[in-house]
């Protein structure tokens, strides 16, 4: 998403609270620029002003306005509903405009405009192509829509910041998944919401649909139920199963990492680093970024440190975490792990420490604080201590995006035909993520790419196949397009 624009007081309006209001106007000198006057004092932003109609002394006019939140469009219209020679006949939510009706849909990829064409794709013509595959099940690879799709999994338990607001209410966001995987990677995705919390239900509903998938993006899954959930279904299945809260923030973070070890001119080997969240997406970062050799971690949850042998509010992914961190076996607090430490790393809340805590860092620290839509810490306060910030906002320079990092991943994932999606692949997509910043644009504040950057997924996808067909996940012949079915 595109920052929101500034008013001038240094207020941010969003895009995503984007309102056009329909106003009739009394013809006559200054009505429009007292409504101007006060959506300024109101600190919102103007967008376009289109007319609609004049007649019989008035005019109509469509006003696009952002603001910050719904809180503030309401009083918005209240205040220009009061003004002398306005009334407010309609207000519309752009976002919801966006979702009406849904925001995907299916589309034939060849016509169906004769009877031979329909005799084809459907019956009789089909049953010669069912029972290829039925003779050749690996050429369900080329012959169906799986070497090009991605079901996209959830049961609404863990949705954004919004928690479990169930399957209904998490279709939005697997729809809006959806739509970035083709628009960026040309990957054809279904949202697919689950009525269930129980985990045994849930691996088995996946378990019985993958046949039609090439892979399964997991989204928005409790912790700690996602960790087994995954686990399960990658021991069972024979496509890529990838929890994108985990994983996806886990790739991105680490190419935003090593792009601010250029800048700070440190080595990944020698860094220290602090985590706070020890929950999907914090156990993930810490695991990749160690794999891509950082050596000294320590990760915090609510009741402390984790460190190899501690029994309270532990679970099998903390415990794997302790294993592989904190070597020294500190239990001291966070702010007392802060001291020397070159990167702190927050996928938790605010709250647990304040810009103040980080002056006892290394030289040059690099701070993440990726809690959303609140960072853990202010960034302009961050930015009195650190040399380089990174948030989840999209209003802040240095976004760490999942969506730098699925559509490409995915894309690769499915041209390989691979198995799987493992640390190789990860760290792959990770160091070509990084590697589309150039010297020149690289600086405190461009870290990242920008996921409107051109060619950015092919980058990635060229990446992820390779390293799948380096460590053996990819299936043979995956170039190949009718193997094995064309009839003698």
């Amino acid at each position: 998403m595109a920052p929101g624009m500034e008013t001038a007081d240094g207020y941010q309006a969003s895009p995503s609270y984007t309102l056009t209001l329909r106003l009739k106007l009394r013809r006559q000198p200054g009505t429009l620029g007292r409504v101007l006057t006060a959506v300024g004092r109101a600190h919102a932003a103007v967008g376009a002003i289109d007319l609609v109609a004049a007649q019989n002394g008035d005019t109509t006019r469509d006003l696009t306005v952002q603001v910050r939140d719904q809180a503030h469009g309401k009083a918005l219209i209240g205040k220009l509903g009061k003004l002398p020679g306005v009334d407010v006949l309609h207000v519309s939510d752009r976002t919801f405009l966006m979702h009406l009706g849904g925001k995907i849909e299916v589309v034939p990829r060849t016509p169906l405009k004769t009877r031979d064409e329909l005799s084809m794709a459907y019956t009789p013509g089909v049953a010669r192509v069912c029972m290829a595959i039925h003779d050749h099940p690996e050429s369900a690879w080329s012959l169906t829509i799986k070497r090009n799709t991605v079901a996209v999994v959830t049961d609404g338990t863990r949705v954004l910041g919004l928690g479990d607001i169930g399957p209904e209410a998490a279709m939005p966001v697997m729809e809006g998944k959806a739509m970035i995987y083709k628009a960026f990677g040309n990957v054809d995705a279904f949202p697919i919401c689950l009525r269930t919390k129980d985990t045994d239900e849930f691996v088995r509903a996946v378990q019985m649909i993958s046949p039609g998938f090439g892979g399964i993006n997991l989204e928005d899954i409790e912790s700690p139920r996602c960790f087994e959930i995954e686990r399960r279904l990658r021991e069972t299945l024979d496509i890529p199963v990838f929890h994108d809260d985990q994983h996806g923030t886990a790739i991105v973070t680490l190419a935003g990492l090593l792009n601010a070890l250029k800048i700070v001119k440190k080595k990944i080997e020698g860094i220290k680093v602090v985590v706070l969240g020890a929950g999907a997406a914090g156990i993930a970062c810490s695991k990749l970024i160690m794999s891509a050799g950082v050596r000294h971690l320590i990760a915090f949850d609510s009741r402390g440190a984790l460190y190899e042998g501690r029994a309270e509010n532990m679970n099998p992914a903390k415990e794997e975490l302790a294993r592989m961190s904190n070597r020294e076996r500190f239990q001291g607090t966070l702010k007392q792990a802060l001291k020397g430490a070159d990167m702190f790393l927050g996928l938790a809340e605010p709250g647990h420490l304040s810009a103040k805590d980080l002056a006892p860092m290394a030289r040059d620290p690099i701070v993440f604080t990726l809690a959303n839509p609140v960072p853990e810490i202010p960034p302009e306060e961050s930015l009195k201590y650190a040399r380089v910030v990174g948030t989840g906002r999209s209003d802040f320079p240095n976004q760490i995006n999942n969506a730098l990092a699925f559509p490409g991943v995915f894309r690769g994932a499915l041209d390989a035909h691979a198995r799987s999606i493992n640390e190789a692949m990860k760290v792959a997509a990770a160091k070509a993520i990084a590697g589309t910043v150039s010297e020149a644009e690289l600086k405190s504040d461009v870290i990242v790419p920008s996921i409107f950057q051109p060619g950015l997924s092919a980058v990635v996808a060229a990446a992820v196949r390779a390293a799948a067909i380096e460590t053996g996940v990819a299936r043979a012949g995956a170039d190949a397009s009718m193997d094995g079915i064309q009839e003698s």
